[in-house]
């Protein structure tokens, strides 16, 4: 059982599927994908109380997509279930699947491991409601580990039907472009180039913006190669990001767009070559909603900026409720928010994950793009400017550091605990600090003019054994002066490994 259990990555599944990394041996075998898709079959007959369910299977560009694909398929249909392969697809367009008009399936699996190497590949498993749990996702693996023991009849070749879904999904995002606009062709006159990181991204090039008068020529590395022999598609990736500033200037665009490989997530380059992503992509993403839901709460992980808080909250009048890290925190938090009666309208990570209350709380990376270039087609028609322009005074800090101090015992959890309890006790005596109000995970400190000018967070990871650490200081040399009293404080640990702090 052991081993089913640690293909669970929170809400998805993944392992390594092909060979190609040394010390890194296969755990996502054909074997392996069949019973997990059987057992989604099952789970599915047993919410729904049905019997021949309709699922749909997309997948993204990897290389192990199409063998596993086919034992998803045959898994599905031993357990009772009429499938359709979408083929080379977006995680965001499987969800949709299961609420289009055309499709509505009963349920539907995506198949990627996001922005993880070539040999890596996993599953992402939806219904109308939404993406599964991480409950829901152990019970499917407890499940598919039991059909191992000899439920499963003998293969034979799937009977899945092809079907078009990218292309409806793709016209879905250009009639939310149109109907924002109220023009057909709001692009026309604008230069706008894509990097698609040999992901499934590419499809926004030739079926989004071409459509609606964009000037595309530059876009680059739109073909799905699951070796990504350019960058790793990953919107967060330093390389990757110098690819699109790169194109962005080459070209001289007006804006740039990058993806991940399964387009859940995405960033941008503004015209002038600088980066609209992490901070900078939240505060532009809360320009643009609380533009049209004023006053509504914005949910973001924990390790979002000062400067964006004060964005938020001071300049645009909205409420900023910083959460916890994990793009299904940070969604839940929103919908739970909603059904207390909190009005919240966007939930968004650092990592490029957002989602919209507007659009089912997915996160999609093509929809948040949708709503930016709906911005951008308005500003262009009323003479108001750019978007780079909306955010020009955003505050940012003048350092910003990440440390990840290992853990060495063996019940890591427990003792990260134990760490942040003390830590806690630190702080509090600790002259110019002081903990941060309204804090929902690990220990958020906040460090005034004398004592670092800043701010960190020291919290556990939830499936490492490590402690990440985040300082940002608003003063040169702010950072390395609240690393230094933490590293000294951790240092008085036996069980953790700390990194040099410069």
């Amino acid at each position: 059982m052991e081993k089913w259990l640690r293909l669970q990555n929170g809400s998805d599944v993944r392992g390594v599927a092909i060979e190609g990394v040394a010390g890194q041996p296969i755990t996502l075998t054909d074997d392996i994908a069949r019973s997990i898709g059987y057992a989604f079959a099952k789970w599915l007959t047993e919410r729904t109380g049905r019997t021949n369910l309709t699922v749909a299977v997309g997948n993204d560009s990897r290389l192990s997509a199409d063998a596993i694909k086919e034992a998803v398929f045959q898994g599905l249909e031993m357990g009772g279930c009429v499938v359709f392969d979408c083929g080379l697809a977006s995680t965001p367009a499987m969800f949709m699947s299961t609420v289009f008009e055309n499709y509505t399936y009963d349920g539907s699996i995506m198949l990627t491991a996001s922005h993880l190497p070539f040999n890596r590949n996993g599953m992402k498993f939806f219904i109308a409601e939404g993406g599964l749990e991480k409950q829901d996702i152990k019970a499917i693996l407890i499940t598919a580990a039991e059909a191992e023991a000899g439920e499963l009849e003998s293969l034979k070749p799937s009977s899945a039907t092809r079907v078009p879904l990218m292309d409806d999904y793709a016209s879905h995002l250009v009639q939310v472009i149109r109907e924002g606009t109220g023009k057909a062709t709001p692009l026309d006159g604008l230069k706008i180039v894509v990097d698609a990181g040999n992901g499934a991204g590419g499809f926004f090039v030739d079926s989004v913006l071409n459509p609606l008068g964009a000037d595309t020529a530059g876009s680059q590395f739109l073909d799905p190669d699951g070796a990504f022999p350019n960058h790793i598609p990953n919107p967060e990736d330093k390389d990757a990001m110098e690819a699109i500033i790169a194109a962005v200037t080459k070209n001289n665009a007006d804006f740039g767009i990058i993806f991940d490989t399964d387009v859940d997530r995405a960033g941008a380059v503004d015209k002038n070559g600088k980066p609209i992503n992490r901070n900078r992509f939240i505060a532009l993403m809360s320009t643009i909603v609380l533009g049209e839901h004023p006053g509504s709460t914005i949910v973001t992980d924990s390790v979002t900026s000062s400067g964006l808080k004060w964005w938020i909250e001071d300049h645009l009048q909205g409420v900023h409720h910083r959460f916890q890290r994990g793009y299904r925190n940070v969604i839940n938090e929103a919908v739970r928010l909603n059904e207390a009666g909190t009005e919240s309208w966007l939930a968004m990570e650092t990592s490029g994950h957002g989602a919209l209350k507007e659009n089912y709380f997915l996160d999609d990376g093509a929809y948040q793009i949708a709503k930016i270039l709906i911005k951008i087609a308005q500003l262009k028609c009323a003479g108001e400017g750019t978007v780079d322009e909306l955010i020009a005074a955003l505050p940012e800090p003048a350092e910003a550091k990440e440390y990840r101090p290992l853990i060495k015992e063996d019940n890591f959890s427990a003792y990260a605990d134990t760490v942040l309890e003390a830590f806690t006790a630190f702080v509090e005596q600790t002259e110019g600090w002081s903990l941060t109000p309204k804090n929902h995970e690990g220990v958020h400190v906040t460090c005034d003019a004398n004592s670092g000018n800043g701010w960190a967070l020291l919290r556990k990871s939830l499936h490492d054994p490590q402690m990440p650490l985040n300082i940002e200081s608003d003063s040169q040399g702010g950072t390395a002066l609240i690393a230094g009293k933490i590293r000294a404080f951790l240092l008085g640990f036996d069980g953790l490994d700390v990194p040099t702090m410069a």
